[in-house]
């Protein structure tokens, strides 16, 4: 395993980190994620990713059950708040009130004092930013948080919280965006933003919901056991499954092939080439994914590769910078104002 700083941060993060979003405590049974956190941790990974919401509050148990053998200065445990957490119109978003009760209830589901990273899981446009701020320096000052970060800001969202964190003299440190090779809309405005304001990216979906691993095909069904069959998670992918996409994925496997690389390791070695990105977050419901894609930390992808990775894929890339918010956040913002 390598490790990255994250943001201006004296904080290490191994640059394969690992998260239950979509497997822990709902698709994959406790014995099956015990084993994969067991293989991450095997294979050098110390940072994992969770969030309050997953699996209705069920997957931040399951990791910190798994993880609660383990010495606790060796890791790095990130969550997040901002969704609902219950039926009251306080338990979500980002007010004080919300922010201070999920972490102490996110503290006893993790069976931790602290958490290392804790992020803002959507901009709340409704809440004062400055109220948001606030509540997070003051669970820092508390020592029941060490560092902060958002996800899915955008660029402007982002430069306020961290002129308003100096202020606070605390640290935002990091954002968590969608970013692949497929889903680069971060490209033009969050990450310029976020290298002048001191914070890096820990990215979710690098193998764009596992479409970059290459066992979707144009013209087939999704496999049964894929995650774009799942009921509850099919629209997650549905996006990367037009056949254009698919038909140009299959194309990258002949680089994959001459670098020796596995379809996923070279989707994620590509995200890592980006200098702004600390991390990958990798999930996974078999130990054997967790072993195949660590292989891809500090795998260097010269520019001809990465040359040849653009004009394969060509314009099936989404690169709006407007894209930012998934559709949900933007019905949502929609009716706040």
């Amino acid at each position: 395993m390598e490790f990255r700083r994250l943001g201006r941060s004296g904080l290490n993060v191994s640059q394969i980190a690992f998260g239950n979003w979509l497997t822990h405590g709902s698709q994959v049974e406790e014995d099956a994620a015990l084993a994969c956190v067991q293989a991450a941790l095997d294979v050098g990974i110390t940072t994992f990713d969770t969030a309050d919401v997953y699996a209705g509050t069920a997957a931040e148990s399951v990791l910190g059950r798994a993880l609660a053998s383990q010495r606790r200065e060796g890791l790095e445990i990130a969550t997040k708040v901002y969704w609902p957490t219950g039926p009251g119109p306080n338990d979500r978003g980002l007010s004080r009130k919300h922010i201070v009760e999920s972490c102490h209830a996110s503290l006893r589901r993790l069976g931790t004092d602290y958490i290392d990273l804790y992020q803002a899981h959507r901009y709340d446009p409704t809440v004062p930013l400055e109220e948001t701020m606030t509540a997070f320096a003051d669970l820092v000052r508390a020592g029941k948080v060490l560092y902060l970060g958002v996800s899915e800001w955008q660029a402007d969202q982002i430069a306020a919280a961290a002129a308003l964190a100096r202020e606070l003299g605390v640290q935002l440190i990091s954002n968590q965006p969608q970013y692949s090779m497929l889903w680069r809309v971060i490209e033009a405005e969050v990450v310029p933003t976020c290298e002048k304001e001191g914070l890096s990216q820990i990215v979710w979906s690098p193998l764009a919901q596992g479409v970059l691993t290459g066992k979707y095909r144009p013209g087939e069904q999704p496999p049964a056991d894929s995650r774009a069959s799942h009921s509850g998670v099919g629209f997650q992918v549905e996006g990367f499954l037009a056949d254009d996409v698919l038909a140009r994925v299959q194309q990258l496997r002949p680089i994959a092939d001459d670098l020796g690389l596995t379809m996923a390791q070279l989707a994620l070695a590509w995200v890592l080439q980006n200098t702004n990105v600390a991390a990958a977050i990798i999930g996974a419901s078999r130990p054997e994914q967790v072993r195949d894609n660590v292989k891809a930390a500090g795998v260097r992808l010269d520019d001809d590769v990465l040359r040849r990775i653009d004009d394969v894929l060509g314009d099936v890339v989404e690169k709006n910078p407007d894209q930012v918010f998934l559709p949900a956040d933007k019905a949502a913002r929609t009716q706040a104002a």
